[in-house]
């Protein structure tokens, strides 16, 4: 099988895979799928990721289909690098191999301005035109015109807050800052309109690769705020030259004052969804988070 015959036949994958046709190398790719490096009979090689063999529950459905959508939605403004979707199928998705390579300042600032340009492509709504999911959780993708601090509330934070409680990761009380953060979200301002976003920008989907780029993987691509991709970027200890991701973004697109205070609130949406899948190793932070959202709330702050 080389390149051009997968294009032309993708639903062929599955069986030449059964039946060990493709060289497959096992690579790192993420905590619920089983991830591999496929090498073709033409010398190309693409990045594989499909439902483990013995996982206790069925792949869901359109989980790899809402993948590929936004991939290709991503890769449509031409902005930053995102990797070709080769094949995708309900039980599998296959993209053009990236070549990884170390982080530099150069690439870190490219990616900074790339990123601009991405979210300027801007989205038609709120949400997306396909249903989402973020790890193994569904995301409610339906379409809503906003404002932005409405739908984020509604979307975004209650329904992981939810999940949390009902699974014990936070209890009532632990809730509160949360809940109360939702009835003061019209007080943050920095409403914008919807920005073409990643959705799920941890610094583990940043993929630096030996071309000098950056590139984006494993989204929860929709129309959302760009501050929430930006919040991201700088969990759990952000990525290399992360001051040079922000400094180059900035230079190309300012964000609105304010910014600053608003991370914590953009952080916790994709707290409560660790929460919501792994449980109270995350209570600290979703509290810490929205305490500090809280702090901020009202406070008049110009940035340069």
């Amino acid at each position: 099988m080389d390149l051009a015959y997968l294009r032309a036949h993708p639903e062929h994958l599955p069986t030449f895979l059964t039946h060990q046709r493709i060289r497959e190398t096992p690579v790192s790719g993420g905590d619920s799928c089983a991830a591999s490096r496929l090498t073709l009979d033409d010398g190309h090689s693409v990045f594989a990721k499909t439902w483990p063999e013995h996982a206790e529950r069925a792949v869901p459905e359109g989980f790899f289909a809402a993948e590929a959508a936004g991939l290709r939605w991503l890769r449509e403004a031409g902005t930053v690098a995102v990797p070709e979707v080769v094949v995708a199928l309900p039980e599998l998705l296959a993209l053009d191999w990236v070549e990884p390579d170390e982080p530099t300042p150069e690439a870190a600032e490219l990616f900074g301005r790339e990123l601009a340009g991405l979210h300027r492509a801007g989205a038609p709504a709120f949400g997306a035109e396909w249903p989402g999911f973020i790890g193994l959780l569904p995301q409610d993708n339906t379409p809503d015109p906003g404002p932005w601090s409405e739908w984020f509330a509604r979307r975004r934070l209650l329904p992981y807050l939810r999940m949390s409680v009902d699974n014990g990761a936070l209890t009532s009380a632990e809730a509160g800052p949360v809940e109360e953060l939702l009835d003061r979200i019209a007080e943050f301002g920095g409403d914008e309109p919807p920005a073409r976003i990643h959705g799920d920008l941890w610094p583990g989907n940043l993929l630096w690769g030996a071309d000098d780029r950056v590139w984006l993987v494993d989204p929860a691509a929709h129309g959302g705020h760009r501050e929430t991709d930006l919040a991201q970027l700088a969990l759990f200890g952000g990525p290399p030259h992360l001051d040079r991701i922000t400094a180059a973004y900035r230079e190309a697109w300012p964000l609105a004052d304010g910014w600053r205070e608003r991370v914590p609130l953009h952080q916790l949406h994709l707290l409560l969804v660790h929460t919501a899948l792994f449980g109270a190793a995350y209570r600290a932070a979703v509290d810490s988070a929205a305490r500090a959202a809280l702090r901020g709330t009202g406070r008049a702050t110009v940035d340069g």
